[in-house]
């Protein structure tokens, strides 16, 4: 049996066994087989044509509209069976997490979770503070054929509590209550970890989220199984471990003695710098680092600190795992960047960014959507025997792309699809008019 046939049998499972339940399942199907195919942008009107021009089932319009916007999806239940569906999500015996957060722009009012929102990376032809949805987005890390992946597991849209006060935004008759970043991301991590309840977690993050501010909240209902790999502010100060000294009279100390800045001891540290072979961006490179454990008043807590040397620059990366070596450190926070892959695989190559519903069910079934035809493309890509080939290849990359894995895919889609989700009728026509369509496309 087939990877997609597989958990078509299991998504199955999750819908009620009456007719109006798996006419839901069919259109649920429908609509991520027309997302997966490679043909047009996923707003909801495209794919509502796409399912009839390509699977051919036609369906009225409002009651698509209506489908889109329904609250019996049951996505909680979809996400714990795509978790348990990706083969080896494991690194070294970590589930390695990446948390980050983004911005969606919108056009037009009345769209929900749409705020004023601050964009530290804009251009210089663009504004600061654009008309946005903030998403605050957790994905797993794992090397798929030899190269690093993301895949989305959940979501939360991020409300500043200025919007609440506003006016009073209700959601299925019930006000929005202000929940911070932390306390979303902390309810992702948590109910990730449980479906791994033996693994350890690492949650890899940037120097915003690499705190207390989410760290304790964490290792309340975790444990020690949880650790944090951030990055570290320059001014942040370093402290020496505490040494016992026998027979004063007193609490021991938890800190020792001051020993200055990141950017003060990363001075001290390059002359003890050594060289390791790191995988780094896809390639094998020669990284020049430095490493010590000392003790960090943010996290209240030990720490390995690492400080990578370039040219003219340095980074300085800290992890609560002293377990880690500098290599592991190095390599996992690299990595760290393929959430910011994702986000361009999300929002461009899949289009959640072009879906042009306000309904606050509406927007969250349709991101559920592209996210979870997201992972089921890194999931068929694990499943592969090997590698799909680059379709543009150059010197400089020649790692297959998620729009390669989605190719493969669409292929395979028009072969099989998810089992059950076909009608007989018309099935060797439509399989060669997807195929055709897909040759056009190419």
């Amino acid at each position: 049996m087939s990877m997609l046939r597989a958990i078509g049998g299991e998504l199955q499972c999750l819908f009620p066994m009456n007719p109006h339940g798996q006419e839901r399942f069919e259109w649920f199907v429908l609509t991520l087989k027309a997302i997966l195919v490679p043909i047009t942008v996923s707003r909801t009107s495209n794919l509502r044509r796409a399912i009839a021009t390509l699977f051919g089932v036609s369906i009225a319009e409002w009651r698509y509209d209506t489908f889109m916007a329904s609250v019996k999806l049951p996505w909680e239940a979809v996400w714990e069976t795509l978790w348990r569906a990706i083969p080896q999500p494991l690194v070294e015996g970590r589930l390695l997490l990446a948390l980050d957060d983004s911005i969606n722009p919108k056009t037009g009012r009345h769209i929900f979770a749409c705020q004023t929102t601050f964009d530290h990376a804009a251009k210089a032809n663009q504004t600061r503070w654009p008309w946005a949805q903030t998403l605050v987005t957790l994905g797993l890390l794992m090397p798929i054929h030899g190269r690093w992946c993301c895949l989305p597991m959940a979501f939360r849209f991020y409300l500043r509590r200025a919007t609440l006060q506003a006016g009073c935004l209700r959601v299925r008759g019930k006000a929005v209550v202000f929940a911070d970043k932390f306390a979303q991301a902390v309810s992702m991590i948590v109910s990730l970890a449980r479906c791994f309840q033996t693994a350890r977690v690492l949650v890899i993050t940037d120097s915003w989220f690499g705190n207390n501010g989410l760290f304790r909240p964490l290792r309340q209902p975790l444990g020690t199984r949880v650790d944090l790999l951030s990055r570290l502010r320059v001014n942040a100060v370093l402290y020496a471990q505490p040494e016992a000294v026998p027979g004063k009279l007193g609490r021991p100390r938890k800190y020792g003695a001051r020993l200055g800045s990141v950017a003060e001891c990363a001075k001290q540290q390059r002359a003890k710098a050594r060289c390791y072979q790191v995988r780094v961006y896809g390639a094998t490179r020669e990284v020049e680092a430095a490493d010590q454990v000392v003790m960090l008043k943010t996290l209240r807590c030990a720490v390995r600190v690492v400080w990578v040397y370039r040219r003219s620059q340095w980074v300085a990366l800290m992890t609560t795992d002293l377990r880690l070596s500098v290599a592991q450190i190095v390599e996992y926070y690299s990595a760290r960047w393929k959430i910011e892959a994702g986000f361009r695989e999300l929002k461009q190559e899949i289009g959640s960014a072009a879906t042009q519903t306000r309904h606050p069910d509406a927007v969250t079934n349709h991101l559920h959507f592209c996210m979870v035809a997201t992972t089921l493309t890194w999931i068929y890509a694990a499943h592969l025997k090997q590698a799909p080939a680059r379709r543009y290849a150059s010197q400089s990359t020649t790692e297959y792309a998620f729009a390669d894995v989605r190719r493969a895919l669409a292929k395979d889609i028009a072969e099989e699809g998810f089992g059950s989700d076909c009608p007989k009728s018309g099935k060797a026509q439509r399989k060669s008019f997807i195929s055709e369509v897909m040759r056009l496309v190419a």
